[in-house]
């Protein structure tokens, strides 16, 4: 009984063993398929996780790219525009140079003003017995000369007074934008705060504005008030900034740095230049005071130069010299950054 039981569950589970490798063999197939059906999908899902990513990354280069060619169009366009600017503002007209030098004078007025400077200066140098042919020349040199070197000695005060505080009005910008004040409001707090001449050029800037006028457009006219290239760089990276996006602190941060290190540079150069000009100035003024010390010393020796005719054409020529000379010696030391 025993024996017949062993025997009965031998062939159960030999049938069991059995009927299990044939279900596996029918089976293996069709999961081997399932298997690699899933692998199949796998690398599909992969390759598409690849080709989202490559599509992503071009879309990024693209992107970029566009972006650089739009900086490039506006930076190309901007140029062409700072040159015809610049062009003005090298040789402007006189009624442009009296507005620069902050002077309320209309031409008219300005030529009376001339006109009267030139008489008066005239009437000195005949007072003081000089030749009328000195009298003449002093006429031109005081309607002409006089009253247009004090413009253009106005206007470079201006320019300087503008360079000395424009990186500050700048750091109040950056300080403004940063806290979340609008750009249009940080240079209206500049127009009604900062002190001359920054307070008017940026009041010019919130007129035009009024007028219709966008802030980059606004602010590109700055040079035409304001002959630098300081101006020109403001305008520029607002241009910039409202064209193509961007950090609007940083830029205006690293605009304030380039202009405080243009600043340092001009103090190093003529820090550097100051020994050619001191040799510049004695050396032009030396005729002029041994001139009028051998006129203390032995006044008929010198006087024949100022009332004889080839006196006055000594001192013409003399004269003709010493201002080429002198305008070599400036040129030769004046350095443009």
């Amino acid at each position: 009984m025993f024996g017949l039981d062993t025997t009965l569950l031998a062939f159960i589970a030999l049938a069991t063993v059995s009927v299990g490798a044939l279900a596996y063999a029918f089976l293996f197939s069709s999961i081997e398929n399932e298997r690699k059906a899933g692998r199949r999908l796998e690398t599909v899902k992969r390759a598409e996780t690849d080709r989202a990513a490559v599509k992503a990354s071009r879309d990024r280069v693209a992107e970029v790219a566009k972006r650089r060619k739009s900086v490039q169009d506006s930076l190309k366009d901007l140029e062409n525009k700072q040159k015809s600017r610049d062009d003005k503002v090298a040789k402007p007209p006189l009624k442009v140079q009296i507005r620069q030098a902050g002077l309320d004078l209309s031409l008219e007025r300005f030529y009376v003003y001339s006109v009267i400077c030139g008489v008066v200066v005239a009437g000195l140098v005949l007072f003081i017995g000089a030749p009328l042919l000195v009298a003449l020349g002093a006429l031109v040199a005081g309607a002409l000369g006089l009253p247009r070197w004090y413009v253009s000695f106005r206007r470079a005060r201006r320019v300087k007074a503008f360079l000395e505080e424009f990186p500050n009005s700048l750091d109040v910008i950056i300080r403004a934008v940063r806290s979340g004040l609008p750009l249009n409001d940080a240079v209206r707090l500049i127009a009604s705060e900062a002190p001359e001449p920054i307070k008017s050029e940026f009041r010019r800037v919130v007129e035009g504005q009024q007028l219709g006028l966008s802030l980059p457009e606004s602010v590109l006219r700055m040079p035409e008030t304001m002959p630098c290239a300081e101006a020109g760089f403001f305008g520029i990276v607002i241009q910039i900034q409202s064209q193509a996006g961007g950090n609007l602190s940083e830029a205006l941060g690293n605009l304030s740095k380039v202009l405080r290190d243009r600043k340092k540079m001009k103090a190093k150069i003529q820090a550097l230049s100051m020994e050619a000009k001191a040799s510049a100035v004695i050396i032009g003024a030396l005729p002029f005071i041994v001139a009028f010390l051998v006129y203390l010393s032995s006044p008929t020796y010198i006087m024949p130069l100022f009332t004889h005719p080839t006196g006055h054409l000594i001192l013409i020529f003399s004269g003709i010299w010493m201002s080429m000379g002198i305008f070599v010696m400036r040129k030769m030391m004046n350095f443009d950054i």
